[in-house]
């Protein structure tokens, strides 16, 4: 399953950044607290995101192609 960010993000869902997703990689979300979400992003690191200004699809790692 994937989406385009359109809900809360719960602690451990995997996302990437539409529009960066080859320079940061897979993210796993810390925390979402009034609309604004950490995540961790393997190539990166932490980042602080605002979702209604960065473009954030969910991934399920486990799915197989």
């Amino acid at each position: 399953m994937s989406d385009l960010y359109t809900g809360d993000l719960t602690p451990g869902t995997y996302v990437i950044n539409v529009n960066k997703d080859k320079e940061w990689g897979i993210g796993q979300v810390q925390s979402c607290i009034n609309n604004i979400v950490t995540i961790n992003f393997e190539n990166v690191g932490k980042k602080t995101i605002n979702p209604k200004e960065v473009k954030l699809k969910i991934i399920n790692i486990n799915a197989t192609n």
